[in-house]
This record gives C-alpha cells, structure tokens and sequence, in this order.
C-alpha cells in the first residue's frame, strides 16, 4: 500500500473544492489521498472518497461572525492585521492536528496560506512537498504580485519584482507569529530569519499552478520549478436543477447567473436590492444565489425575472446561464470560463481584481465594477455589455479552450516528472 498524499489547504469553497479534485485525480491513479482543512469541508471531502482530517480554520465561521472584513477586502494593510490575529489563534492547534494528517504520509501539498504548515510538518519528518497554488505567486519581473493595482498594467521589470519582494514581506509579517512562534518551535525547527522564507526556501520549492494558461500565460521567466497545470474541477455530475428552476428556465430566455459565493455582506439586504434593481433595468432574466450571505432572498420565483436559490453547483449550473455575476474569485472565475459564457466580476478582496482584468484582456469579461459604489445604472450597462456578439464569441472559445484541459492530470504528471509522488505506484505504472 503506498503512502497518503496529505492536501492541506484553508479557506472558502473556492480554495477547498480544486484541493478536492486533485485529491480525487491523485487516488484514481493509486495514491491514497487525506485532506487536512477545516470542518464545515468534512461531508464534502469524505462525500468525494477522500480521507478527512480536521485543521481549525474556519473561514466560513469568522466571515460570518464579522461582515465588516467585507468592507476592508482590499485594504491590505486591514486584511493583514485582521488574518495576522486570526492564524495565531488558529494555529495553537496546528502542531497537533498536522502530525496527525501527516503520519505515514509519502508527500505533503500545502496550499495558499497552508504552505508553510506543510513544509514545516514536510521537514520535522523529512518527507517530500510540494506546493498549490491556486493564484500566481512565482517571482517574477513580467508579471507583478497579484495583490497589488500594478498587476494590472505593464510595469518595468525591478519595479515588478520590487513589488514581490514588499509582498513576501507583508506575506511573513501576517504568518510569521503563527510560524515562528508556535508551529516551528513545537516542531523542534529553527526558527525563519526575519525576511522569511518566501524569498529563498519557497522559491525554490516544487509549485503547480491550477489555472489555465489560456486566463493567464504562463510568465517566460518562471523558473522550471513552477508549473501552470490548467484548472482542477470538482464535478457533481448527478445534479439536476429543481423542478421550480426548470420551469422558470423553461419560461423564458437564458437568464443570468448572480451571486457571490463564499463572501458575506454587511448589509445584504440593500445590496440585493441594488442588483435586483438593476436587473430590472437591464430587462434581463436571472438566477440569484444567496450563498454565504452577500445576497438575502428566500428560495424560489421573485417574479417571471428574478429567480432565487441558496446555491448551485456551477459545472451543472453555469452552461444554463447566458452569463455570470460574481465576485471573481479563482474557482468561480474558472466555471465561467469554462462554460462559456461572459462574466460580469463585482471584486470583494484579495486577487479578484486581478482575475476580473485576466478575462476583461481576454475580450470575456466588461471592466470589474466597484462593489462599493455599485448602482442599478452600473449593472445594467454591464450587463447589456455582456450581450455583445462578440464577447459571447469570444466566451465560446474560451471555454473550448478550456474544456480541451485536464488540469489534474497535468499537475500529477509534473509531480512524477519532479518525483514527488510515493514510489511504489511509480514503479508498478512503469512495469
């Protein structure tokens, strides 16, 4: 029996359910797969045939508990304070809950803000990691961090790379107390030095990317050790729409999807009424989700043009839809894509921004609206821009594209091109 692969990842279900589908990729081809996250993720990963280890992190819980982080969602400065005091209380359990996930194991994959956890557990047992990333975080002077507005635009090459090094910074100054000051030490392990070690230790570390070259190119000058895979999709093949959403389907032209997913609202109530509004303007039908509680409506038909439902998986969803609202984050970024239809990206934090101008260059997506200062007008026109012949085109040949991708595939591949991968099954494929 080969050892586990063990996926630690943290976050939304948009950082949890790609972790997923290369878990399940990575079981198919004989490794057996754990995934250490938090909780309020177990019936999805043991549901998926994973093994499910608990990592107190629960992201759902804290957004709920405070909706104002929404409205500091891209103030870094805010974010940092606020996940900085959040991973140290949080990590006071890590040491225990990742010896457990990581007993036996043959290979470590930390993911987003996992990564160090993983890579401290990878050398206290002096076993294999690897790093996923679900956003581009490589070094580089051709493409910037994509935190930063500078992402966006075409920048000289020191003053991209400046941006990483200030980055990495900020990146350490947030993890730096939950690492250095408890997972390290109760590891045995010596401490990081006061830069961290996002700029020596991590940069050479094995990296797969799961996004698609066709959103983003892959960087000429990344090094060979970081590898863009395409998109890890989780499939639930078995859905179907309920009877209500397919009469109101039935009823009319494709509609619009809206909603939000995993983000939270401090007023949920206005700012449905401002989307409702304009979808009213626009003329357009749609399909509302609540989800976390961005949005706020009871399940059902409004009225012959508004739709509302909790949520919806967006593999059977989304190629129903004439196009998509969100808030553009990486896994709804890549359904949307995927099915071929416009977006139309309303950004809440972190990377979002840069994913909305990802699509706006590739000819899918109207310019990112300003959720802030959103209007029934400003929704409205984006909308009726989402309807131009040649973006639909332009929609459909992006998701040929990407549906032509097997981004799990691809990831292991590179694993067992850098012999990562527990050997034993390594070695019966090749016999």
């Amino acid at each position: 029996m080969p050892k586990p692969v063990v996926i630690f990842t943290i976050g939304t279900q948009g950082d949890v359910r790609p972790c997923v589908a290369l878990g399940q990729g990575l079981q198919s081809a004989g490794y057996p797969v754990r995934i250490a996250t938090s909780t309020n993720f177990s019936g999805l990963i043991r549901g998926a045939g994973l093994e499910f280890y608990p990592l107190t992190a629960d992201f759902e819980a804290m957004l709920q508990a405070d909706r104002s982080i929404a409205n500091h969602g891209l103030d870094l400065r805010t974010i940092a304070r606020i996940f900085r005091e959040r991973y140290t209380l949080w990590a006071a359990n890590w040491v225990q809950e990742g010896l457990a996930a990581s007993e036996g194991a043959g290979l470590l994959i930390g993911v987003s803000n996992s990564i160090l956890l993983a890579k401290a557990l990878s050398e206290m047992r002096k076993i294999p990691f690897a790093m996923a990333r679900l956003q581009p975080m490589t070094l580089s002077g051709i493409l910037p961090p994509v935190m930063f507005p500078i992402a966006r635009r075409k920048v000289p090459r020191i003053v991209s790379r400046a941006a990483f090094y200030l980055i990495f910074k900020m990146l350490w100054n947030v993890m730096r107390p939950a690492i250095n000051d408890i997972v390290r030490p109760r590891l045995g392990l010596p401490p990081y030095p006061w830069y961290g070690p996002y700029f020596r230790d991590l940069h050479r570390a094995k990296a797969i990317n799961g996004f698609s070259r066709h959103v983003l190119p892959r960087p000429a000058d990344w090094p060979d050790n970081s590898q863009i895979s395409g998109y890890w999709f989780l499939d639930q093949p078995q859905w179907t729409p309920p009877e209500s959403l397919r009469d109101f389907l039935a009823a009319g032209p494709k509609p619009v999807y809206i909603g939000f997913g995993s983000m939270v609202s401090p007023d949920a109530t206005a700012f449905t009424q401002i989307v409702l509004d304009g979808v009213k303007k626009s003329g357009r039908r749609a399909v509302v989700a609540t989800g976390w509680g961005a949005l706020d409506g009871d399940d059902g038909p409004r009225d012959e043009q508004i739709f509302f439902l909790r949520q919806a998986p967006h593999d059977g969803l989304f190629p129903l839809m004439a196009a998509a609202v969100h808030h553009g984050g990486a896994g709804t970024i890549a359904a949307a894509a995927r099915a071929g239809i416009p977006s139309i990206i309303v950004p809440f934090f972190g990377d979002q921004p840069f994913w909305a101008h990802c699509l706006k260059l590739r000819g899918v997506a109207p310019p990112a609206l300003e959720r802030k200062t959103l209007s029934p007008g400003v929704l409205a026109s984006a909308l009726k821009a989402a309807e131009h012949p040649q973006m639909v085109e332009a929609a459909a040949v992006l998701g040929r594209a990407i549906r032509a991708e097997n981004g799990v595939e691809e990831a292991i591949r590179w694993l067992n091109v850098w012999n990562l991968l527990p050997s034993s099954v390594a070695r019966a494929k090749a016999s």
